[in-house]
């Protein structure tokens, strides 16, 4: 089984946070594949966007953060693309309304489903939904 990465899960690799150290020490001693997808990607770019919004981060700072993001993730993960069928699962989970997913975490579930992920996530009401869809889901 390989680990999918959500952005919650890279975010504070980037910025120190609480969950920075439990985050970097997961994925230094990870010993499966990482997977970190295009749209985890566009995803962490947003975050870091946010963080700009809110002069949290400079421009700049956000573009070198997301410069070291991208030659961690060309180096260290690989990729898994999206499917016509991930979106239309997604569509059934969120319809799913105990649930309380929004469309890009079900995304996430989808993909992770259709290719055996496990998902990792600082989400715990995603990794709790997860688990109920048959994805298995960590909180590191």
């Amino acid at each position: 089984m390989s680990l999918y990465l959500d952005a919650s899960a890279i975010v504070p690799t980037l910025v120190d946070e609480g969950s920075s150290p439990a985050m970097r020490r997961f994925l230094t001693t990870a010993t499966l594949r990482l997977i970190v997808s295009d749209f985890t990607a566009a995803e962490v770019a947003s975050a870091m966007s946010r963080l700009v919004r809110m002069t949290l981060l400079t421009g700049e700072d956000a573009e070198a953060r997301l410069s070291e993001f991208d030659a961690w993730r060309a180096a260290a993960t690989d990729a898994i693309d999206f499917q016509p069928s991930d979106f239309r699962l997604a569509n059934i989970f969120v319809r799913n309304f105990d649930l309380g997913l929004r469309a890009p975490d079900a995304v996430h579930a989808a993909v992770c489903r259709r290719g055996g992920l496990q998902l990792v996530t600082l989400d715990r009401g995603l990794a709790a939904a997860a688990e109920v869809l048959d994805v298995p889901a960590v909180v590191p």
